[in-house]
């Protein structure tokens, strides 16, 4: 079922949970797959300190991560799936395969493709709503200790690691006034009720350094214009994503890249389809469904046999 011409029938992009769970289809549909991840395998899964909405019994996104990279292991120790330590660049599709560009250079091709390449996390250069000097130290605010928010803590954006955060962190004391912007507003009913969150509604932060002293000056503008300023002893990053497409995708107005505007040969899996669907769970669904689709419009074109 498979064609000399080809790397594989089945190229994935990406090994977070979205990849993952479509390699692990296409293994188990017979198809040759070969997986390309420059990083370690679960990606953002690594930073993520909580887990409470994922089956299986997971409490950290490290210890999801540990499994997803026993499911490849097995799979190539079996033969099934390829793993290849790459960075990916560019897609391209023709009417026959799919195309895979390297940054060495090297063009992978396959009979399908699925792109998981997911998230990077925006920098406070990157967002619209935020104006501050390019030398702001800025963690993230999953990597913060809570031991380490000594002073008054601002937080730019309301984005859902805010939560994980607190989930990782049942006893941290630490008051977290966080600036949300409109775009992020719906994402907060998940920390409304907890005492350690101060919501400041923004509609444009200018952070800089005090003319005297340590710490940072964050002038709040809210959604009536009203500017106040406040002194921040620390400044953390809750920004958000932003989606990591790569060259030949098609591109929606917000920048995601859904399935619909793509090639017949190339899907979209995980959190590279909607800033909306950001979840661990949805995005391994959406890795294996795309696989699944794939396969069953090749069996119904051959008249029910599958026929790559």
């Amino acid at each position: 079922m498979s064609s000399p011409s080809h790397e594989a029938d089945v190229l994935v992009v990406g090994a977070g949970p979205a990849g993952v769970a479509a390699a692990m289809m296409a293994a188990s549909l017979q198809l040759r797959t070969v997986v390309v991840e420059a990083g370690q395998i679960g990606g953002k899964l690594h930073t993520i300190g909580a887990v409470e909405n994922v089956a299986g019994d997971w409490s950290t996104g490290p210890q999801l991560a540990q499994a997803l990279a026993r499911d490849l292991e097995r799979l190539q120790e079996a033969g099934r799936c390829t793993v290849v330590k790459a960075r990916a660049v560019a897609v391209g599709s023709h009417d026959d395969r799919a195309e895979l560009t390297l940054d060495n250079g090297q063009v992978l091709t396959a009979r399908m493709m699925v792109v998981a390449t997911g998230v990077a996390a925006l920098t406070p250069s990157e967002a619209a709503w935020v104006t501050a000097p390019g030398d702001l130290a800025a963690p993230p605010l999953w990597r913060a200790s809570p031991d380490s928010l000594a002073g008054r803590t601002y937080v730019l954006g309301a984005d859902r690691p805010l939560g994980t955060w607190l989930r990782a962190h049942p006893k941290a004391s630490a008051t977290l006034h966080v600036l949300c912007p409109p775009t992020d507003a719906y994402k907060t009913a998940e920390v409304a009720g907890d005492d350690r969150v101060r919501l400041v509604p923004v509609s444009h932060v200018t952070v800089t350094r005090p003319a005297y002293g340590g710490g940072w000056m964050v002038e709040a503008k809210d959604r009536a214009g009203e500017r106040t300023v406040y002194a921040a002893t620390t400044v953390l990053n809750n920004l958000g994503n932003r989606p990591a497409a790569l060259d030949g995708l098609a591109l929606g107005g917000d920048g995601y890249c859904p399935t619909k505007r793509q090639h017949q040969r190339i899907r979209i899996a995980g959190d590279l389809r909607s800033a909306r669907f950001q979840r661990i769970a949805t995005a391994q669904g959406s890795g294996a469904e795309a696989v699944l689709a794939f396969y069953y419009a090749i069996a119904l074109r051959s008249g029910g046999g599958v026929a790559l």
